[in-house]
């Protein structure tokens, strides 16, 4: 049994990789290792990424802009931040941290079961720059891995922790592992803590056909930012979707992808 298997509790992934809606509840993380591990087939790979390897924004004439948050998920701040989206029904992406997604894996049941998009933010948040192929391939493979264990669906996009990152780093992972760096165009600097009104206001100012817009869901004044952003946002005439809806991709997920034990064993979303 994998240390994967023996963390994670894993419940209606049958409906989650079809589209549907799973629930979960876990009390502790006790009653959580208590229950038996659902068989799941091996971690799939993306096979394709569109063409690409790396965006700051997306070319569009679609009155629509990303909200990406960046950390999470957070054990409360994540959460309250879910709450505020439902109530505007506004969609996110959320790039999480492998670590963070295993010791909260009811929190990315919730941001998936309620329509957002996970993408890979790798497992421990290093400097990838720094690192050479075989640490940055692990750090995006253990998320990915995570991410399908807990929820049974794969990102299919990634963001490198500070934006740091190589030209050649990002090809390489587009070539090996299908999966496209994305940045951001509007940048709120909220690790700064300039306060929630600032962060609002960078939000709304930068918002334009395509952008996306950098967060991150560990801070609460960001949270606390968050419907006034939007608030101002759509007033200005934009929609919020995900990530791969902005680039017009039909979901994100499980789809276009295939086993790693090989070809014989597909598996299509």
């Amino acid at each position: 049994m994998t240390d994967f298997d023996r963390r994670t509790l894993l419940s209606g992934l049958g409906a989650l990789c079809l589209g549907g809606t799973a629930s979960l509840s876990i009390s502790s993380r006790a009653d959580a290792q208590t229950v038996p591990a659902v068989p799941m087939p091996p971690v799939p790979r993306l096979t394709h990424s569109h063409d690409v390897v790396s965006l700051t924004e997306v070319r569009t004439n679609r009155p629509a802009v990303a909200l990406t948050f960046d950390d999470g998920p957070h054990p409360t701040h994540t959460p309250m931040l879910l709450d505020i989206l439902a109530r505007y029904n506004a969609k996110a992406t959320f790039y999480v941290i492998g670590q963070m997604v295993r010791r909260y894996p009811e929190i990315l049941h919730r941001i998936v079961a309620e329509g957002h998009e996970v993408g890979n933010h790798t497992w421990t948040h290093p400097t990838l720059s720094r690192l050479g192929n075989p640490s940055v391939l692990s750090e995006i493979d253990r998320t990915q891995e995570i991410v399908w264990r807990t929820v049974g669906a794969l990102p299919v996009t990634m963001r490198p922790p500070y934006g740091a990152i190589t030209g050649r780093q990002s090809h390489m992972l587009a070539d090996q592992r299908s999966i496209p760096t994305i940045m951001w165009s509007v940048d709120t600097q909220d690790w700064r803590r300039p306060g929630s009104s600032i962060v609002a206001d960078r939000m709304v100012r930068g918002a334009r056909a395509g952008a996306v817009i950098l967060a991150h869901d560990i801070h609460g004044p960001t949270v606390r930012a968050i419907p006034a952003a939007i608030e101002g946002i759509a007033a200005r005439g934009f929609d919020f979707v995900t990530v791969s809806q902005l680039l017009g991709w039909r979901r994100w997920g499980p789809r276009g992808l295939r086993y790693v034990s090989g070809p014989a064993n597909e598996y299509r979303g």
